[in-house]
């Protein structure tokens, strides 16, 4: 089976999960130097990690659906936990396109004598 779908949801996901994650580092990066709190910069720096997780599962979920589905489920839930308000569209495209790689069946193809 093909499954595009689940390709395409989780690279532009994972994309997606990459701007916003330098928009939480920029951000964090302007609020360390006003109050000297690391904590926006270091979410932002653990949603980058998941949103290369999440491009990882795209790519895996061609070949091994089960294994992709789950990379792309846990990058999704992971980065909206991390920084809810700059992953909310990264977050369901990644959860939507594992959840497929999860639950879709393949299909057999009978042999006919």
């Amino acid at each position: 089976m093909k499954r595009t779908t689940e390709f395409v949801l989780g690279l532009i996901g994972g994309i997606f999960g990459l701007i916003g994650a330098v928009m939480a580092i920029l951000i964090g990066a302007v609020d360390e130097a006003f109050t000297g709190s690391m904590e926006i910069s270091g979410l932002g720096w653990s949603a980058v990690l998941f949103s290369i997780v999440g491009i990882i599962g795209s790519i895996v979920v061609k070949r091994k659906p089960k294994l992709g589905g789950t990379f792309m489920t846990v990058a999704g839930l992971g980065g909206t936990i991390s920084i809810f308000i700059f992953y909310i569209l990264p977050g369901v495209l990644l959860i939507i396109g594992g959840l497929m790689g999860l639950i879709k069946k393949e299909k057999i193809k009978s042999i006919e004598v």
